[in-house]
């Protein structure tokens, strides 16, 4: 899933059920006997590909993250019907695997580096009959980004470090640009769009209700007559919001927009939303 991101311009008025893990009693036991040899295989060092591999951590067996052997749909979206929303994700399958030490033995053959990936913390196993289906993944890092002041006080620090240096938006250069001022209607407004997106599961500057930015603003009690507004979706820190934002030129461009002069931003999350994670950054000018 690729992080994306939607910028508006100053205006003047302006499921699927849950996956299964089937697994029958006799299988559980082969499962945990195969992440038992994965994790001690991951706590030493390794040669790998003729490349040398420091010992990683062991990797957590979730039942979320396992998909059925014969999942055929797309690896993202059956992780969060499921509950689990991935940052990183890659699935390998095995065939003709009698027992968890053959399996063993065709992984640290053909996929020792997947094995040894410090990028991934989880790890999900399911088997119907020799074929085997192994999940492994890393959680998105909304569940370590705190609460919404918290996110919105980093956007905050992060738009104002931005518009402290002069930079190209695209092709266009703009000049350093004073701070902006923390305005809490404002970001008790990108709240409720962060949380509007994420519930109700889309990616729009207009509401399902038809309202706009500067609805959203006047409705929250700002009193300025300009309002633009930045959203993203999919990234899985403030930082990767605001990194996005300024590779985009119109986003950049609200970013170092000089006649703002107020800012409010947050976040919100919903694991069976389609993108996971939605960010708002809302500008503002008397």
């Amino acid at each position: 899933m690729r992080p994306i991101t939607r910028s508006l311009r100053p205006l003047s008025l302006c499921s699927l059920a849950l996956l299964p893990l089937f697994t029958s009693p006799a299988h559980a036991g082969e499962e945990r006997q195969l992440l038992a040899a994965i994790n001690d295989y991951r706590t030493h060092s390794q040669r790998c590909e003729w490349r040398s591999y420091r010992a990683a951590p062991p990797l957590v067996l979730k039942s979320n993250v396992a998909l059925p052997v014969g999942y055929s749909g797309e690896l993202r979206r059956g992780l969060r019907n499921a509950g689990y929303l991935a940052g990183e994700v890659r699935t390998i399958r095995l065939s003709g695997a009698r027992d968890a030490e053959r399996a063993f033995d065709m992984l640290r053959d053909q996929y020792c580096e997947d094995l040894l990936d410090t990028q991934v913390s989880d790890i999900g196993i399911s088997r119907s009959g020799n074929q085997w289906r192994l999940v492994l993944a890393r959680p998105m890092a909304s569940a370590q980004l705190g609460d919404a002041r918290s996110a919105g006080q980093a956007l905050l620090a992060q738009v104002n470090a931005a518009r402290a240096r002069s930079r190209m938006c695209g092709g266009k250069r703009f000049a350093a640009a004073r701070p902006l001022t923390w305005s809490s209607a404002l970001g008790s407004a990108a709240q409720q769009h962060s949380r509007s997106m994420a519930t109700r599961d889309y990616f729009s500057h207009q509401d399902p209700n038809g309202d706009s930015p500067f609805d959203r603003a006047r409705a929250a009690g700002y009193k300025g007559r300009q309002v633009g507004e930045n959203i993203a979706a999919g990234q899985g820190s403030p930082s990767q919001a605001m990194e996005s934002w300024l590779a985009s030129p119109g986003h950049c461009a609200n970013l170092m927009n000089p006649r703002f002069t107020h800012v409010g931003a947050a976040y919100a999350s919903q694991t069976r939303s389609e993108n996971g994670i939605y960010w708002t950054m809302m500008f503002g000018a008397p």
